[in-house]
């Protein structure tokens, strides 16, 4: 494997092979085990035209393989890792917890400490329910906008994923893109005919939408920034004209904050840009590497989940004291003095280097970043939707993430999924980063 290492004054290339022997065998004894060889798609690599690294173990900024190659990881279990892999303070909560007992099918008081600091961080929160993943979050907050409106219809937009819910797996970004895949066969039509979308960042279409199906459309949700078709950000007055069209036709706004909540601020988009949502669901961050999610928002929406109210949504492992444990606990070391300040600057840091490194070589690229969140496109932007998105260069991500991977650095594989920083990559790791990108755009374009 060929390393970029930083050293004061100077970066130098560590050469060596890149050996994937064992992940190669473990990958081809899995594939006969799970479908694809995989228990999530875009984990396969197959739109980055290889075979994924098995990972052994991760901790910091970074992640070793099998075959004990270490990368420098932007993927962070895809968000969680905001404080950096295998914190000491959270590993020694979870160790402490887990004398107790791994789950109790019973409250636990951890529930009431998690669930104050989330309604006291995000605004729209006023009572919150926990639940496993954000997919199953979704799929409640769904039930919700249709239980409490009385309507059936829900409009999300082009490339926004919202898991794998039925009524969710029309034009969503995420694996469905990477992999080039239509709209999910077994999903029936009776069920996405209540399903409208629109392109991102087009309030006219939304306003289409709404005459054309009039006291019909129960909410409207969306991620307030895209993290599965790319990373996109909206446009100014974007969510300020979803909040006022919500209002004016009697829908909810949701914001599905599985990717944002706790990461582009502490309390999330909605405190970021100063829009205010009804629902608001999130996962990921709140579970500290864990499996969690949640959906909350104003008592008198949460009141109809049962079993104060009569929509029913429920699960055995929801609120469990270990993912309640790592949360709590990533959550006090994120309300550190100076947190978000670092990893705005470090990721505006990274984003800015790769841009320019892109363009040094003239690859045609655009990218962006918000706080620990960051993403990139090959092609010139700017890219406003999913359609913009399907633009770039996906053949070329591929060899350059091929390339980066060779040089220690672990990248989403593929070309439609946000990056994400963390409070533990430090200065030297951006600097390596950067000489690596450097010398990979060099190498691609010829």
């Amino acid at each position: 494997m060929a390393n970029c290492v930083y050293e004061p004054n100077r970066i130098v290339a560590v050469t060596n092979a890149l050996n994937t022997n064992r992940s190669e065998a473990i990958f081809s004894a899995a594939k006969e085990l799970m479908p694809g060889g995989v228990s999530s798609p875009v984990r396969a690599f197959k739109s980055v035209n290889g075979n994924p690294i098995v990972f052994d173990r991760v901790k910091g900024p970074y992640a070793w393989d099998v075959d004990g190659n270490r990368f420098i990881d932007y993927v962070g279990s895809w968000g969680p890792a905001i404080c950096g892999h295998a914190h000491p303070e959270v590993i020694a909560a979870l160790q402490e917890a887990l004398e107790k007992g791994t789950s109790f099918g019973a409250p636990c008081e951890l529930e009431n400490q998690l669930a104050e600091m989330v309604i006291e961080a995000v605004p729209s929160i006023e009572m919150v329910r926990f639940v496993n993943s954000g997919t199953e979050a979704c799929m409640a907050v769904l039930r919700l906008m249709r239980a409490y409106t009385g309507r059936d219809k829900v409009i999300k937009f082009e490339g926004c994923y919202h898991g794998h819910a039925d009524m969710f797996l029309v034009k969503a970004g995420s694996g469905v893109a990477t992999l080039g895949l239509p709209d999910s066969p077994g999903v029936p039509r009776s069920t996405t005919a209540n399903t409208l979308t629109a392109p991102y960042n087009d309030l006219e279409a939304v306003k289409e939408l709404f005459a054309e199906n009039p006291d019909a459309v129960s909410g409207v949700i969306l991620e307030p920034v895209v993290g599965n078709a790319g990373f996109i950000t909206p446009e100014p007055g974007f969510l300020e004209g979803l909040r006022e069209l919500t209002k004016e036709n009697g829908a909810l706004l949701v914001f599905d904050e599985v990717m944002t909540g706790f990461r582009i601020s502490y309390g999330g988009a909605q405190e970021r840009f100063g829009v205010i949502p009804d629902l608001t669901t999130m996962g990921k961050v709140i579970g500290g590497g864990l499996p969690v999610g949640a959906y909350g928002g104003k008592k008198e929406i949460m009141s109809m989940v049962a079993p104060a109210g009569p929509m029913y949504q429920a699960g055995t492992l929801s609120g469990n004291p270990l993912a309640m444990t790592a949360g709590i606990k990533t959550l006090e070391l994120l309300k550190q003095e100076g947190s978000y300040e670092r990893l705005e600057s470090i990721t505006q840091r990274l984003i800015k280097g790769i841009v320019q490194a892109g363009k040094d070589e003239g690859i045609p690229i655009t990218g962006s970043s918000i706080s620990a969140m960051f993403g990139f496109y090959l092609c010139e932007g700017p890219v406003r939707n999913f359609e913009e998105a399907k633009s770039a260069d996906s053949e070329l991500y591929g060899k350059l993430h091929r390339a980066i991977l060779e040089k220690g650095i672990y990248l989403a594989p593929s070309a439609f999924e946000a990056g994400f920083t963390s409070l533990a990559h430090s200065e030297d790791d951006i600097n390596s980063t950067l000489q690596c990108f450097q010398e990979c755009f060099s190498e691609i374009k010829k």
